[in-house]
């Protein structure tokens, strides 16, 4: 019998990547999102595509329910789904920073209760959490999203902790960059947000800074990433956390080893 995986945020990116991959390997899979449209070659393909805001309650709730209806049960969840939300604490509303914790935080968090119990039950269970780099270090004009990043992280120690005694594991991946849209959205992001006023000198550095990264080619490739995801959703004895992509592990190291006033140093000559 197959094993049921549930991946959020699959419409594009390392969220399509490992569903594809996944799929190849025998599990049936579930790709969740909001834009069902954006799916559709992935039913063409043979997968199950279902409708998700993780913003919203009523939505969760739905997509989770559909599949245990039809399946009886979800072995595997993946909580890719996320966005960066950048622009100078002073610029970002309250409205937009607690949507950046509904999105990559609480949404997450909600998906996940809700499958615990069916995977307790079976004694079986993987939840993997795409955290990001961005939960190890920080960047500039970054604080509400590397908030949410470095809030997956330790909630993501704390369940492993809680579910290990049922068979579950939970698995923290940390990209590094990917070659996806997501650095070109954060930089229109920033400008909109920080483009202007106080900050925008600033602001609009590092949105080039962005643009510049996101559109070069030492960008890891999406595929390298739904390969590490597949392996920390099916592996037998996961590791607790897996780093991979463009400067992932030697900024995380630089931070650790070498402490904060080093990073700052780091980060903003890169900026100047």
């Amino acid at each position: 019998m197959s094993k049921i995986a549930l991946i959020t945020g699959a419409s594009s990116g390392m969220g399509k990547s490992t569903a594809k991959i996944l799929q190849s390997q025998g599990y049936k899979v579930y790709g969740a999102a909001r834009r069902l449209e954006e799916m559709q070659d992935m039913k063409d393909k043979g997968m199950s595509i279902v409708s998700i805001d993780l913003t919203k309650e009523d939505s969760i709730v739905n997509c989770v329910n559909t599949i245990l209806d039809k399946e009886g049960r979800i072995d595997i969840l993946i909580n890719n789904a996320g966005y960066g939300s950048y622009g100078a604490v002073e610029d970002v509303s309250i409205e937009e920073a607690k949507r950046q914790f509904e999105v990559n935080m609480f949404g997450l968090a909600r998906i996940t209760q809700l499958v615990l119990p069916k995977m307790r039950e079976n004694q079986f269970g993987r939840i993997v959490n795409i955290s990001s780099m961005g939960g190890k270090i920080y960047t500039p004009l970054g604080a509400w999203y590397h908030a949410t990043k470095h809030a997956v992280e330790g909630w993501s120690d704390c369940l492993r902790l809680e579910v290990k005694p049922f068979g579950i594991d939970v698995v923290v991946v940390e990209p590094g960059g990917i070659n996806t849209p997501w650095g070109t959205i954060a930089a229109d992001n920033l400008r909109k947000t920080s483009g202007k006023g106080a900050y925008s000198a600033f602001a609009n550095k590092v949105a080039d800074g962005m643009e510049k990264t996101y559109t070069n080619n030492s960008l890891t490739d999406v595929d390298v990433l739904g390969n590490l995801i597949a392996k920390a959703a099916t592996t037998k004895k996961p590791k607790t956390r897996y780093v991979k992509g463009y400067m992932a592990k030697p900024a995380i190291a630089i931070r650790k080893w070498f402490g904060d006033r080093a990073f700052d140093k780091m980060i903003m000559s890169q900026i100047k």
